[in-house]
């Protein structure tokens, strides 16, 4: 996963070039890598730091963009809309001239406005098709949408678990939501029902009510649970082991 991250740090900063013409003339340009170091999603927010920083490191050994050193500045959105907004304007006061980021959907549609306004671009990874559909001219996005995900996602499924009551859940997010109903629907149209469709908060510890629909819905042990972070996956796991051999 760290080198896909740094694949996608260094692709992300091919953009900078395009803004140096226009940016006054200074010691270091300035980078935004924004992204969720803390709450639920920090270790992709970790990934993505560290994709970026080593970029900008390899960059600056080859003498920079144009003889000018790059600098990142590295803010935590969270994943959350509120606090995205709050580190995008931090960034803007700070001069940046570029943002990598943000990860989250939720977190990249909030902050965007705020980049556009200040004429700032920035590249993200964020999967939500309305993320690109806004039309802003500042943004561009490097990775599927959802609507291209969830059919992947839904033809492998139905090529390998067609026979099997398939669990699908997700932690509410606004990632979340788009790739599992794009899923389901390509699932869906391949002829398969999946057996349950649920969400959860994600600060949840543990999830009695999410085992005991799986349970009812025969979607538990030796069948696929999709779209789950792999903490999920194995307290659903070790829970579902845990009801099928309970007298």
């Amino acid at each position: 996963m760290t080198a896909m991250y740094k694949a996608i740090g260094v692709g992300s900063l091919i953009g900078i070039a395009l803004l140096i013409a226009a940016t006054a003339a200074q010691a270091q340009i300035k980078i935004g890598v924004a992204g969720p170091l803390t709450g639920t999603a920090h270790g992709l927010g970790e990934q993505y730091q560290a994709g970026a920083q080593r970029a900008i490191a390899d960059i600056n050994a080859n003498g920079g963009v144009l003889g000018q050193q790059l600098e990142a500045i590295v803010v935590d959105d969270a994943c959350e809309p509120k606090q995205a907004e709050a580190v995008a304007r931090q960034l803007v006061s700070q001069g940046v001239v570029f943002v990598d980021g943000h990860v989250c959907s939720a977190a990249s549609i909030a902050a965007s406005p705020i980049y556009e306004s200040a004429g700032i671009m920035m590249i993200s990874v964020s999967s939500n098709p309305k993320f690109t559909e806004q039309g802003r001219s500042n943004v561009f996005r490097i990775g599927g949408r959802d609507d291209q995900q969830g059919v992947v996602a839904g033809d492998y499924l139905a090529d390998h678990y067609a026979n099997k009551k398939i669990a699908i859940v997700n932690d509410g997010s606004i990632y979340a939501v788009g790739l599992v109903e794009q899923t389901k629907k390509q699932l869906n149209q391949r002829g398969v029902t999946e057996g349950l469709f649920e969400s959860y908060a994600p600060d949840q510890t543990d999830y009695p009510a999410l085992i005991e629909k799986a349970a009812a819905s025969n979607s538990m042990r030796g069948n696929p649970i999709a779209m789950t972070p792999d903490e999920l996956r194995a307290i659903l796991e070790r829970e579902s082991a845990e009801a099928t051999t309970s007298p």
